[in-house]
C-alpha cells in the first residue's frame, strides 16, 4: 500500500495534553481520517446504487401499495 504524508498544525497546549494522556496523535489522526474516507466510500456507493435503481426500476403504478396490502390481508 502506498502512503502519503499529511500534516496539520495544532496548539502546543493540545499536543502536550494529548502526549501526557499517552495518546499517539499520529495513530488517532490516521484512524479518524480512515473512518472519514470509509464514510465517503459508503456514501458514494449508495449514491451509485440509487442512480442504478432510479434508472432501471420504473416507479410503482398508482395504487400498487394499497392493492398489495389488501391482497396480503386477504390471504391471512
Amino acid at each position: 500500500m502506498c502512503s502519503a504524508v499529511v500534516s496539520t498544525r495544532i496548539s502546543k497546549r493540545t499536543k502536550q495534553t494529548l502526549r501526557e494522556a499517552g495518546i499517539d496523535i499520529s495513530a488517532e489522526v490516521r484512524k479518524h481520517l480512515e473512518e472519514v474516507a470509509d464514510g465517503v466510500r459508503v456514501r458514494r456507493s449508495i449514491e451509485r446504487l440509487n442512480a442504478i435503481i432510479e434508472e432501471k426500476m420504473p416507479p410503482a403504478k398508482r395504487g400498487f401499495s394499497a392493492r398489495s396490502i389488501r391482497e396480503d390481508r386477504e390471504r391471512n
